[in-house]
């Protein structure tokens, strides 16, 4: 009878060490995953954001501040924390060739600082004094012929 209550209570123990070891393994897939997503939310908000910046810039009476203007207002729309750091490059008459015949195009390209919430600090924990920790560009660009 002692025998197996004491077999019974290391199994406790066993199991209790297995989720010390497991849990935060689970919790550092799951945090990767939904920062991953978030990241390819703001990747998807930045693309839309150039496309419209570019619809704007091919027509006829454009300014750049007002393609720009364009661009940040969609995404302030997507809701992008620090949408006023990103940095908007507008590049008019880009020649392009339609199939043989040549056409010009403009090109709107969006530069975005991006930080994860989660996995940038706890990086910077594991690996001081690396730039592990700070935030990534991310760029997106898009580009239509002139009308």
């Amino acid at each position: 009878m002692a025998s197996l209550l004491r077999r019974a209570r290391s199994q406790r123990g066993a199991a209790l060490i297995e989720v010390a070891l497991t849990l935060p393994l689970l919790l550092l897939v799951s945090v990767g995953i939904f920062e991953f997503g978030r990241a390819y939310q703001t990747w998807q908000v930045l693309t839309n954001a150039a496309r419209e910046g570019a619809r704007m810039a091919v027509l006829p009476d454009s300014t750049d501040d007002a393609i720009e203007e364009r661009a940040r207002a969609y995404m302030e729309s997507g809701q992008l924390p620090g949408f006023d750091d990103a940095d908007i490059d507008i590049t008019h008459d880009n020649d392009i060739d339609t199939g043989g015949a040549l056409a010009t195009a403009s090109q709107v390209t969006i530069s975005y600082p991006f930080s994860f919430i989660v996995l940038q600090p706890v990086a910077s924990l594991v690996v001081p004094g690396t730039s592990l920790g700070s935030p990534i560009i991310m760029a997106a660009s898009a580009m239509m012929r002139n009308e």
